[in-house]
């Protein structure tokens, strides 16, 4: 991580713990908007007007909170407006690098080789971790935010006529549901998989798995009598929240992870679900199976052989090769 700007040692999965031994997540740093003026959004300060080929996305595609801001984009028409860098998918000793793997860029804005570069441009004096997603300011030369939930929600409603409007991810009669639901679903399931992976000891490690199960139990009741997608007929960014961590379940969660009682396939309404939202224009464009594997089977402490799994078939779930 960095400690007043410096790189100090290796990356490490595990960010903090708790007294109980549980996954403590970092507290993203950078928390500007976007907004159609230029006004503050719901935090940080104002300046950041939506104008198009000024911002810029830093992913990993084996993130599931950066494919979050991926689909978002795709989902709003923002292509040709906010431009992408896909980093590799293998974690380094330095974190997140650019090169030249299948699928990801060298960072040609500017000329960074690992992405911790990118947080120091922006703070030269910042501590810790370079996560992904970040959004980049070209003309301010410096992040506007990296935290996933409030990007999304920016390209949903920050680039006004920039973006499509006839989707509305964060439509108003449904915000105090979608909210609700994320906040249900984060902790027990986006974040829990984290939690069960990444705990230190097996009372940690059996809540987290306990909460992931249960929320999966509940989601696959929902859908099953609800249905096409989490609120209804309507795609919102809870589908988005929801299917980033679906899509990766059996490829990573299910094995690395050990959240084995079931796979996602054990889910009828689930499965369907999974396959729905993959069907909406754009989505499929976001996944890359193989850059997940490579990315998740790449973290020493939890696979120091660094050997990718050849499995699992998931070709029925996605509809086409990996």
């Amino acid at each position: 991580m960095l400690v007043d700007g410096k790189w100090t040692a290796d990356w490490q999965p595990v960010q903090a713990s708790d007294a109980k031994g549980g996954f403590v997540r970092q507290v993203s740093g950078f928390r500007n908007w976007v907004t159609p003026d230029g006004a503050a959004g719901p935090n940080g300060e104002g300046g950041f007007p939506a104008e198009a080929g000024r911002y810029h996305l830093y992913v990993a595609l084996i993130c599931p909170w950066a494919s979050r801001t991926l689909i978002a984009r795709k989902l709003k028409g923002l292509e040709d407006v906010v431009s992408v860098s896909v980093v590799e998918p293998a974690l380094t000793d330095q974190g997140w690098r650019f090169g030249d793997y299948p699928g990801a860029d060298r960072d040609t804005l500017n000329g960074a080789t690992y992405l911790h570069e990118i947080y120091t441009r922006a703070d030269p004096h910042y501590t810790g971790r370079a996560t992904v997603p970040v959004l980049w300011d070209k003309q301010r030369k410096t992040i506007v935010n990296n935290e996933s939930a409030d990007i999304v929600r920016m390209l949903n409603s920050g680039f006004g006529v920039l973006a499509d409007g006839t989707l509305d991810l964060y439509p108003p009669d449904l915000a105090a549901e979608i909210d609700a639901l994320n906040a249900r679903i984060y902790p027990r399931l986006n974040n829990g998989v984290y939690r069960a992976g990444f705990a230190t000891t097996q009372a940690a490690y059996e809540d987290a798995f306990a909460d992931v199960f249960g929320m999966l139990d509940e989601l696959e009741a929902r859908l099953s009598a609800i249905g096409p997608f989490l609120l209804g007929g309507r795609v919102t960014e809870a589908d988005i929240r929801l299917f980033v961590t679906l899509i990766r379940f059996d490829a990573a969660y299910h094995g690395l992870f050990k959240c084995n009682l079931r796979q996602l396939s054990a889910y009828p309404a689930l499965t369907a679900y999974t396959r729905r939202v993959l069907a909406v224009p754009g989505v499929r464009d976001t996944v890359s199976i193989a850059h997940i594997k490579r990315g998740y089977y790449s973290m020493k402490a939890l696979n120091p052989a660094g050997i990718v799994p050849v499995g699992p078939d998931l070709s029925d779930l996605l509809g086409m090769t990996a």
